[in-house]
């Protein structure tokens, strides 16, 4: 038995691009709708309420199997450490043997980026100019880039609770610092991704007709969207995991007009001049094919 193989997350970033990971999510995520994998809800144990979480994400698809070992430090943000940390165990199908370990956190960030991108395909103008980022941590970056693999923006706008941190965020990422309102009226495509508690993004700012992708406040008394916002075309990574952890959806009783993986399939067709959202919590099932495609890359390079 060989020994499992290691990637740091050095690794990871030397080796992972959105252009693998844009159409890797769409095949997963129709996997996963169409019931291809086993994944029971995720654990996500409140160690210290409001600041300190660890998760474990537990999954098997026919090509790979796996668990995700999560941490969710909202506190570390203030010390500039990032918030979210992680590694994956990728176990062999067959016999269970441990083929991999594998840093997750760099895998959680861009695989979160990228399915909002893969919806963003579907559901945005392919004609999109203006990119509205609400937050500007790591998710709002890795948002930009993602997007920018597909869209030609013309104007990036970015807000954050802290002036500063968006005046920095603009100054690295060629994006302008605005108000919070002015970051989101006019915009083709608008992300939100932050640690509210209480709901950041009007309804009555957005144009009618564009996306926005909410990855953010991932906790079921937690909320970045008002009910505005969620009146509009929702889609969401999973059902099942949004109705437990998703206070957006929680809270307003919103209507789920399909899952990411059934729009990606065709099973759901969505009607291209409505105002849509998609909400995501995050899946194991993503992490794992991505640690899956990430060891066939290794082993196929080491044997060549």
């Amino acid at each position: 038995m060989n020994a499992p193989l290691v990637m740091t997350e050095e690794d990871v970033e030397a080796q992972l691009t959105y252009a693998d990971l844009i159409p890797l999510m769409k095949k997963t995520m129709a996997q996963f709708s169409a019931g291809a994998a086993i994944q029971p809800e995720r654990q996500m144990l409140p160690i210290e309420p409001e600041q300190r979480y660890l998760g474990i994400m537990p999954v098997a698809l026919p090509h790979a199997m796996g668990a995700k070992l999560v941490t969710f430090y909202p506190k570390n943000a203030a010390a500039g450490i990032p918030t979210h940390n992680a590694m994956i165990a990728l176990l062999d199908v067959e016999h269970g043997l441990p083929l991999a370990f594998i840093g997750a956190r760099l895998i959680t960030e861009m695989r979160t980026a990228a399915l909002s991108a893969a919806v963003s395909s579907v559901l945005a103008k392919p004609d999109s100019k203006i990119l509205g980022l609400v937050g500007s941590g790591v998710q709002a970056k890795a948002h930009l880039q993602a997007l920018r693999s597909l869209f030609d923006f013309t104007h990036v706008r970015v807000w954050s609770p802290t002036k500063a941190n968006a005046d920095a965020f603009a100054d690295e990422n060629g994006a302008k610092s605005l108000p919070l309102d002015q970051t989101v009226i006019g915009a083709d495509i608008v992300v939100v991704a932050t640690n509210s508690r209480q709901p950041v993004l009007r309804g009555a700012w957005l144009k009618p007709g564009s996306h926005v992708n909410s990855v953010g406040s991932p906790r079921p008394n937690w909320r970045e969207l008002d009910d505005e916002v969620m009146r509009n075309e929702v889609i969401v990574d999973s059902r099942s995991a949004v109705a437990l952890e998703a206070g957006d959806i929680i809270l307003s009783k919103a209507r789920i007009a399909a899952e990411a993986g059934e729009v990606f399939s065709g099973k759901v067709v969505i009607d291209p001049s409505r105002t849509t959202l998609f909400k995501s919590v995050g899946l194991a099932v993503q992490d794992i094919a991505t640690a899956h495609f990430l060891y066939e890359r290794a082993m196929n390079r080491g044997t060549n």
